[in-house]
């Protein structure tokens, strides 16, 4: 017989704010180490640079448009966020 409460403590908590850029204080290298998703307004994004749920919105790219820094331009979308591990 297996428990399934072993799986639990090996993955982190998903934080409220999380950022894919390695650069960003919201950055949680821990979490990446496992497979997330992230369900924007019920439907699951697979473009997601940043996101936070308490205040409800996500940071996608805009196009290929990239900034000073060659860094992907990103906008902000407000909507209903769910992050969850696959």
């Amino acid at each position: 017989m297996t428990d399934i409460s072993t799986d639990a403590p090996s993955r982190p908590a998903l934080p409220d704010r999380l950022a894919i850029d390695a650069r960003s204080p919201h950055h949680v290298r821990a979490v990446f180490e496992h497979d997330i998703g992230i369900r924007f307004n019920g439907k699951e994004r697979n473009d997601v640079e940043e996101y936070c749920i308490s205040e409800g919105w996500v940071r996608v790219p805009a196009g290929k448009t990239l900034d000073r820094k060659g860094q992907p331009l990103l906008i902000k979308i407000k909507g209903t966020v769910e992050a969850f591990y696959r």
